[in-house]
């Protein structure tokens, strides 16, 4: 029996600290909801899932490039509806202005709404998204992978052609009705080509944002398995941590209370 060193007490209170200190973890874990509270409890998981969560970040950022590029390419198929709807009407009076039973009077009266209609197009044909131009001619170029190297290039529509074209049509007589018609005609099947290569680009894009966001979500899925605590399995071992603290901490206090039995031989 000695009193200058208790090894029990040295021992206990070193299982003492272990059982504090996972506690402390799993507590930190659980308030947290990470299993990697500190680099030191996974070095190579936090180094996986620093890459994972710079992956995610980049590709929700190629997914708004292509929201917008969506956008923009909606935006020129909502003009180009207007500017078939446009053509249409205008066909209408040239075919109207071909009937030699309308004087030159009437054929002016259609002359009036047909130019309108025609400086309607060249207005469209103006017309820009975010200041960028809808209708200059010029491929529209999106990024479609998180890493930059693959991009997707959609065909630019010039809609100038087709209005300066279309300015200089008129339909004061059933002569030049005629002509007018017969490039109107041309026109409307240009738009309609136009709107079926957008329709193709829209279908790409879109598809392409599906696929980047299944590919978000399985790496948002990888990160979660390496870094997101299991609650239930940790509040087992937040239990079991919490129990040895409180027994070590009874036992600590015995161990101290055993030298104190050797006064009893000197009593």
């Amino acid at each position: 029996m000695v009193i200058n060193t208790n090894t029990s007490a040295t021992r206990g209170a070193r299982f003492l600290a272990d059982s504090t200190s996972n506690l402390q973890k799993s507590l930190a874990r659980l308030s947290s909801g990470s299993k990697i509270v500190e680099p030191q409890d996974d070095a190579a998981g936090l180094a996986v899932s620093s890459r994972f969560d710079a992956q995610i970040n980049r590709t929700e950022a190629t997914r708004a490039n292509i929201g917008n590029a969506i956008s923009f390419k909606q935006t020129q198929d909502g003009y180009l509806a207007k500017v078939a709807k446009a053509l249409d009407r205008m066909s209408e009076l040239a075919t109207m202005a071909q009937d030699e039973t309308k004087t030159e009077a009437d054929c002016a009266l259609y002359e009036k709404e047909f130019a309108t209609l025609g400086s309607y197009i060249h207005l469209i044909d103006t017309q820009s998204f975010n200041d960028v131009a809808l209708f200059t001619g010029v491929s529209l170029k999106v990024v479609q992978q998180e890493d930059h190297t693959d991009k997707f290039e959609s065909s630019g529509i010039d809609l100038a052609l087709n209005s300066a074209a279309i300015t200089v049509l008129a339909i004061t007589n059933a002569g030049v009705a005629e002509s007018a018609l017969t490039e109107i005609k041309s026109q409307i099947s240009a738009v309609a080509e136009y709107r079926a290569s957008i329709g193709a680009d829209l279908s790409r894009l879109m598809k392409t944002d599906e696929h980047l966001s299944v590919l978000s979500e399985n790496l948002q899925a990888s990160v979660s398995r390496i870094k997101d605590v299991d609650v239930a399995t940790e509040s087992a071992r937040y239990a079991k941590y919490n129990i040895l603290v409180q027994s070590g901490t009874a036992m600590l206090a015995q161990s101290n209370s055993l030298p104190q039995s050797a006064l009893r031989l000197l009593s």
